[in-house]
């Protein structure tokens, strides 16, 4: 009587313990999916706060419209299948404006360019324009079944294609390139050994067949710089300069910026190629200026634009 007793006593206690780890899992469970939902709505709100904050400081800028045309291009959509076209509705809401002869194109002289136009007045990127300006340094994308936007764990300039990031600064570059007019400037590094170079390389991320075989494993911050390199190898050379047209350019003047050591100036063979790329009609010239100059034209406003280099 009493081991009949002890075994139903016992059969209690573990369907207690039981329901108790199975209300613990559940919790947890609960715990994990709203922190989670949390994280997720905060990564968004953020985000999109950072992108609307950034646009107003454009005047007369209907800023909730120009986001959501920019959010239809990748929200729900694999993030590796974001086509350059899906920016399009993004164009036509925030059209980019003619700015003949202040214009200014770069590759791998971004810090350099902006460092010059922060101070001075006296020409404009595609970073200074509302599309350029309000995504400038920021990494999205979206996941198919899922309303978000996401900032982590998305793919790398080079891990595919038809990623969000890359798809749109493809598709801005163009546009920005469609409108320039009258005499543009650009800056080219000296410090590399092709300073135009249309054929992109590839990242050190993308040795191997498969599609994010490294990338996958790579930080988030490391993707971001391989994506910024990737980006300055190859927009000007194979998306801008091809659309420049002789019937709204006038001239390319080339700023070849120099520093210490320098791997190549105005003389450098690919300049060549260049060149015979333009359109038939748009002058070409180029120049040498040390990066040191470029730096005292910007903190000095006495110098005029025109005599900067």
């Amino acid at each position: 009587m009493e081991h009949e007793q002890s075994r139903r006593l016992g059969k209690r206690r573990r369907k207690r313990c039981v329901i108790l780890i199975v209300i613990v899992v559940l919790i947890v469970i609960v715990i994990i999916a709203v922190v989670l939902g949390l994280t997720l709505r905060q990564n968004k709100s953020e985000f999109k706060s950072t992108f609307l904050s950034r646009c107003e400081k454009f005047n007369q800028t209907d800023c909730q419209k120009v986001w959501d045309a920019f959010e239809q291009a990748y929200v729900n959509k694999d993030p590796c299948k974001v086509a350059v076209e899906a920016y399009d509705p993004l164009i036509v809401a925030a059209p980019f404006k003619p700015q003949c002869n202040r214009m200014m194109f770069w590759s791998k002289t971004k810090d350099v360019v902006h460092g010059f136009t922060e101070k001075r007045d006296c020409f404009v990127t595609l970073e200074d324009t509302l599309l350029g300006s309000v995504l400038d340094g920021l990494t999205w994308c979206g996941k198919e079944g899922s309303k978000g936007t996401f900032t982590t764990g998305c793919p790398g300039w080079s891990e595919c294609e038809n990623n969000p990031v890359r798809s749109f600064w493809r598709r801005i570059s163009a546009a920005f390139a469609d409108v320039a007019c009258g005499d543009v400037t650009a800056m080219l590094s000296g410090s590399i050994d092709t300073p135009f170079n249309p054929t992109r390389k590839k990242a050190p991320a993308e040795s191997g067949s498969g599609r994010g075989i490294c990338c996958n494993r790579l930080e988030d911050s490391t993707k971001d710089m391989l994506w910024k390199t990737a980006r300055d190898n190859n927009i000007f050379a194979s998306i801008e300069v091809v659309r420049f047209q002789a019937s709204r350019i006038k001239s390319l003047n080339v700023v070849m910026v120099l520093q210490q050591n320098a791997k190549s100036n105005c003389t450098d063979p690919s300049l060549k190629n260049l060149r015979q790329t333009l359109d038939t009609g748009i002058t070409y010239s180029c120049k040498d200026v040390p990066e040191s100059r470029i730096q005292e034209c910007g903190a000095k406003p006495e110098i005029a634009c025109g005599a900067c280099w």
